[in-house]
């Protein structure tokens, strides 16, 4: 295979690479670099692909690579090494461990709002809160649309103000 042909192959999988790259990376930017620099490696490496088996494939291959290969260099960025004689960074009582105890209570208090909720909201919110459509809701209510989000509406509301102890700002 020619340049011009491995150049065109090429320009014409970069637009199936593009989902996988928003799969990985889940932002639009940083997947257009990947199929950037996937694209790059695949052609500065060309005496590597063997004519006759899958580009796709092989370029599936090479850009899962590099995410992964960039995931672990910034994992690696992130960590901390204490280089001191005596370990003072490591010893000292800076670093705490949470032990979740607050989040298990706000949970609590969580459900316990929302068992408190009318029934006529709670009902609609809990199917929200699922994932159900608002559509979806009024479908299986049997009622307005307008109705349903009236209600989500003013459930949440309720529970905003009632669990307002836990607001961080």
């Amino acid at each position: 295979m020619t340049n011009v042909e491995f150049s065109y192959s090429l320009n014409e999988h970069s637009k199936s690479l593009r989902p996988f790259a928003m799969r990985l990376t889940k932002d639009m930017d940083d997947a257009n670099d990947l199929v950037q620099e996937t694209m790059l490696k695949a052609y500065t490496n060309r005496d590597k692909f063997s004519d006759g088996t899958n580009l796709r494939a092989w370029l599936y291959t090479i850009m899962k690579n590099t995410f992964f290969t960039r995931y672990q260099r910034m994992l690696r960025r992130g960590t901390f090494v204490d280089t001191t004689d005596n370990l003072h960074y490591i010893n000292s009582g800076d670093f705490s461990i949470e032990n979740k105890a607050h989040s298990k209570f706000a949970l609590d208090d969580i459900y316990k709002c929302i068992g408190a909720l009318n029934s006529a909201y709670k009902v609609p919110f809990m199917m929200y809160f699922k994932g159900f459509k608002y559509q979806e809701i009024a479908d299986e209510l049997n009622l307005p649309i307008g109705t349903v989000k009236n209600r989500i509406h003013l459930a949440r509301k309720t529970l905003k103000g009632d669990l307002k102890v836990y607001k961080t700002n």
